[in-house]
Order: C-alpha cells, then sequence, then structure tokens
C-alpha cells in the first residue's frame, strides 16, 4: 500500500528559548488540511510563542514548521502563506470596511478588478455588504471581529492563524459568534490554528485541541476525548470542572478495579493494569454524580455521605458542593428539568452522592 500523504502542517520538534528561559519545549504535531486545531492552555503556556512562531514573527531554537511540504524556516512573514488574526483585531480607524478587507490585496499589488471581486466576496461571506462604507468605530465588537477576519481571509491563505479571536467580545456575543466563525472558516476551507485560554471556545470551534502547560503538548485529542478520557490530573481539571481523589489501588482485574480514598471507595468498570498499592487519582465530572436524600442500594462503593454547604443555582444547572467527612468538597451537578421539586435539598441538608461504574476515569500521572 502507498504510503499516506503527509499532514499539510507539521511542527517538528520545535523549540523556543529566551536566554535561559524555555518558551516551548520539543513540540510536536500533524495538523490536516481544512483543520481547525486550537493551542489551549494557561497564560505564560507557550501557546502564543507558538502561534508567533508559524507566523514567522519568532524564529525556533530547534526543530522544523513545514507547511505542504515546504520549510518555513527561510521565509519572512511577508512571504508566508499564512495569516494572522489578532485578538485586537488592529482595524485601521480611518478606513472604511471596504477598505480595511482591501488593504492586503492593494499592498501586494493586486489587478484592481481582482481586489474589487475578492472584497465583494469577503462581504459576501461574513454578511457586512450595507456596512461597507463605515468606519470601525460605527461597527459593533461582534461586526469588527467579522471584518478583521474577512480581511484575513481576502488574501486566501493557506494558514490562517487566531490569537483569542473573540477574546474582546462580551460572554454573550462571544458564545453566539463561535459557531458563525466555525462555519465561515469550514465555508472557505482554509486550514486554522487558533490559540486561546478558554476551554469552552476551544472545544466548541475546533476538531482537535493541544492542552499545553511548560511549554509542552500534555495531551492532542478531540474534544470529547480531553474531556471524558484525560490522560493527566493537569488535563483532567483544566478542561471543564472536575472531582478528583487521590487514593490506592486495592484491587486491579480485567474487568473491574477497585480504589480507596479518603472518603469513598471505588469500583472502576474496567482494569489499568496496575499494581496494588499503587497512587493513583480518581477524577468523576460533576455531572455524572446523583445526589439525593436518601441512600442508593449499594453503598460500599461509589457512593458517599455529606452535607450540602453550597448551591449554585445556574438556571439549566444547580451545582451542589456536599462536605464530605475528610473535610473534602463534592461537587455535583444536577439538571434542572423540572421548574419544582418537593424534595429540593437546601443548605445545610445531609445528602447521599452516588455514580456509576463508568463515571470514574482513574489517573496515574
Amino acid at each position: 500500500m502507498a504510503n499516506a500523504a503527509p499532514a499539510f502542517l507539521q511542527i517538528q520538534d520545535v523549540v523556543k528559548d529566551y536566554g535561559g528561559v524555555r518558551a516551548v519545549s520539543h513540540a510536536s504535531v500533524a495538523i490536516d488540511k481544512g483543520e481547525i486545531f486550537a493551542l489551549l492552555g494557561p497564560s505564560g503556556c507557550g501557546k502564543s510563542t507558538l502561534l508567533r512562531l508559524l507566523a514567522g514573527l519568532e524564529t525556533p531554537s530547534a526543530g522544523r514548521i513545514l507547511l505542504d511540504g515546504r520549510d518555513l524556516a527561510d521565509l519572512p512573514p511577508y512571504e508566508r502563506p499564512i495569516n494572522m488574526m489578532f485578538q485586537s483585531y488592529a482595524l485601521f480607524p480611518h478606513l472604511t470596511v471596504w477598505e480595511n478587507i482591501a488593504f492586503g490585496l492593494k499592498r501586494e499589488g493586486r489587478p484592481k478588478a481582482e481586489i474589487v471581486r475578492r472584497v465583494q466576496a469577503m462581504l459576501e461571506l461574513v454578511q457586512l455588504g450595507k456596512l461597507a462604507q463605515r468606519k470601525p468605530h460605527q461597527l459593533s465588537g461582534g461586526q469588527q471581529q467579522r471584518v478583521a477576519l474577512a480581511r484575513s481571509l481576502a488574501r486566501q491563505p493557506q494558514l490562517l492563524l487566531l490569537d483569542e479571536p473573540l477574546g474582546a467580545l462580551d460572554k454573550k456575543l462571544r458564545e453566539r459568534t463561535q459557531l458563525e466563525l466555525v462555519n465561515i472558516v469550514e465555508q472557505v476551507g482554509v486550514t486554522c490554528v487558533m490559540v486561546t485560554h478558554d476551554q469552552e471556545e476551544a472545544m466548541t470551534m475546533a476538531s482537535r485541541i493541544a492542552v499545553m502547560d511548560e511549554g509542552r503538548f500534555v495531551q492532542i485529542g478531540t474534544p470529547h476525548e480531553l474531556y471524558e478520557t484525560p490522560n493527566s490530573s493537569f488535563v483532567a481539571d483544566f478542561i471543564g470542572s472536575v472531582n478528583l481523589m487521590a487514593g490506592t489501588l486495592d484491587a486491579d482485574a480485567p474487568d473491574h478495579c477497585i480504589i480507596g480514598c479518603a472518603d469513598v471507595r471505588h469500583w472502576v468498570g474496567h482494569g489499568i493494569a496496575g499494581t496494588p498499592g499503587m497512587a493513583v487519582t480518581v477524577a468523576v465530572r460533576p455531572e455524572k454524580i446523583l445526589v439525593g436524600r436518601r441512600p442508593p442500594g449499594e453503598t460500599a462503593y461509589n457512593a458517599v455521605r455529606g452535607r450540602i454547604k453550597e448551591i449554585a443555582y445556574l438556571g439549566d444547572l444547580t451545582v451542589y458542593h456536599l462536605a464530605l467527612a475528610s473535610g473534602a468538597l463534592l461537587k455535583a451537578a444536577q439538571s434542572n428539568v423540572q421548574r419544582h421539586r418537593d424534595d429540593e435539598l437546601t443548605w445545610g441538608d445531609e445528602a447521599w452522592a452516588h455514580w456509576s461504574a463508568s463515571a470514574q476515569v482513574v489517573l496515574t500521572q
């Protein structure tokens, strides 16, 4: 069989040092053509530095970056088939929407007819044709974001880089714009690498995500893989809300394992090929935990009693914080499928929390 074609964008063992500080440490990933790939992590993890390396604004200390088989090392930023959209949008305040989108095309000396055609196509794509003669200050934040995107796409780049693309928008507008932005990028068919510290944004927009910490890729996977099967306590804690319980592996078999923690014994519905006595961490997502006044039928495993210490009503969810015997807090999120409940839990109530044998993830690091 013939070998599969190499990935469109290849980051190969890239390192970036600033003096004695390593900002990016041996990063490697292959990104397919047309993919929306997110770099996700806390501030200072190296994600923005890696984006700048792709754009050519920084030079790698070691490693290679290949785009469609071509090494980008000797290409200055203005010669790379790459466009970068910044968080601030960097729109020219004295130019109209039309002129902002046309700016890069004019700098390249494109024929006038081509410029008109490309700008009109971009205005139609982002649905801003009626606002073409407005200045940036006359637009809303979401409209400015779409102008910046249209300007980035007008030159038909092979790779689009997005640096916190929705960070300047308020929460409600950001949520509404996420899928809109994805639809535009997918319609154009451009490969996209985005940087964000917002996990919900990454999981909504990206087909795959690389979680970064201290310059390293900690885990790369789909949103579902990162959420349901994190490979470490760091990823489990960074992606979504989670209960992390340190414990010891008491028994391990092919079809189950038993883990003892301070407040509860876990029966997990699969083995982990571990050694009895080894230290592990059990992760349980709050929405996988059921809470009620009465104990479940079986309380020897996957069940614990506590007292309601805090309640957060979020509309669609209610999050209960149960104080356990050890002093630890357990978070449980319940969907509010009923407007009113006769057995509503309140502050100070004793309650039982329990979960299924498939709810937990066992972490060894």
